[in-house]
C-alpha cells in the first residue's frame, strides 16, 4: 500500500510503499528526548522524499539514523542503515485512518508519568536487540 505524508511545514513530503498499519511505540531514552514522549511509528518498505534539501539526517547510533525537517524540526523517520529499513513517524502521514497501536518496545525504559489504556505486546530493550541480532543473521 502506498501512503503519503509530510512534515509540519510541508517543506519535506514523502511517498512510502508497503506501509504497515500496526503502530509501535518506542519508549527508549533517545526517542523520548527526540520528541518529548514515545515515538509512534510504522514500518515502511521504501520511501521517496521530496524537498531533500530540507531533510536533515542525524546518525543516532552505529546502526541507525533519524530524519527530520531542517525548517520546522518535525521528526520524520528512524532508519536502520544496514537494511535501509524506514520506521516512519505515524503522525507525519496524511491519512492516519486504519493505524492501530499494536506493540511497545523498550518498555523497561518507559517513565512512570504516562501509560496507555489499550493492551499491546511489549518488549524490553534487551528483547529488541536480541530480535534485531537474529534478523541480521538470517
Amino acid at each position: 500500500m502506498e501512503m503519503t505524508g509530510q512534515c509540519l511545514c510541508g517543506a519535506v513530503r514523502f511517498t512510502a510503499q508497503d506501509v504497515a498499519h500496526k503502530i509501535g511505540a518506542c519508549h527508549c531514552g533517545q526517542c523520548r528526548r527526540w520528541g518529548s514522549g514515545p515515538y509512534f511509528a510504522v514500518r515502511a518498505g521504501s520511501v521517496v522524499f521530496e524537498g531533500e534539501d530540507n531533510l536533515g539526517r542525524y546518525r543516532s547510533s552505529d546502526w541507525a539514523e533519524r530524519g527530520f525537517c531542517k525548517r520546522c524540526g518535525s521528526s520524520l523517520f528512524y532508519r536502520m542503515i544496514e537494511e535501509d529499513r524506514y520506521i516512519m513517524a505515524a503522525g507525519s502521514f496524511d491519512d492516519q485512518s486504519g493505524f492501530e497501536l499494536a506493540y511497545q518496545v523498550f518498555i523497561d525504559e518507559k517513565p512512570d508519568f504516562y501509560s496507555f489504556a489499550q493492551e499491546t505486546k511489549t518488549s524490553t530493550g534487551d528483547d529488541f536487540f536480541a530480535r534485531y541480532a537474529a534478523l541480521k543473521e538470517d
